[in-house]
């Protein structure tokens, strides 16, 4: 092993951050929160709504959709129209937006228990991780010349 502990039989250590020491914690940061986060995402619901982009629930989404198909017509009879993709991908744009804003999210009925362990393995997965970004001290090697 080097005198600064850079490699181990020729191959790089794992150092997180760039920094010695602190692997262990880095990983098992990582996976509490990636355990933690999968937990919430497991308990959340997602619905669709009305759609209320443009003018009254439900009665609005071809008023969205009417701006994708002038592109989809301007484009059809030259496909190089400046003003063809804009509307096209314009009214693409649009009617993402739309749906994304009319998702309704849900977190289900849950103990205060499973809820407490959702949410400490995040902020315990967080904090080692930040823990194994910081510089850990290293033992001193022995000194080979004894």
């Amino acid at each position: 092993m080097g005198e600064t502990g850079g490699s181990f039989a020729g191959k790089a250590r794992f150092q997180p951050g760039g920094t010695p020491g602190g692997g262990g914690s880095f990983l098992a940061g990582l996976v509490m929160m990636g355990v933690g986060i999968y937990m919430v995402f497991d308990r959340v619901t997602v619905h669709t709504s009305y759609w209320r982009f443009f003018g009254g629930p439900g009665t609005s989404f071809g008023v969205t959709l009417l701006p994708l198909l002038a592109g989809i017509g301007v484009l059809t009879f030259n496909g190089k129209s400046p003003i063809g993709w804009l509307l096209a991908v314009g009214g693409l744009a649009v009617i993402l937006i739309g749906v994304l804003t009319n998702l309704d999210i849900y977190f289900q009925p849950t103990s205060l228990w499973v809820t407490i362990l959702m949410f400490g393995l995040i902020a315990g997965g967080l904090g080692l991780f930040a823990k194994g970004l910081r510089p850990h001290a290293t033992a001193p090697l022995p000194d080979a010349r004894s």
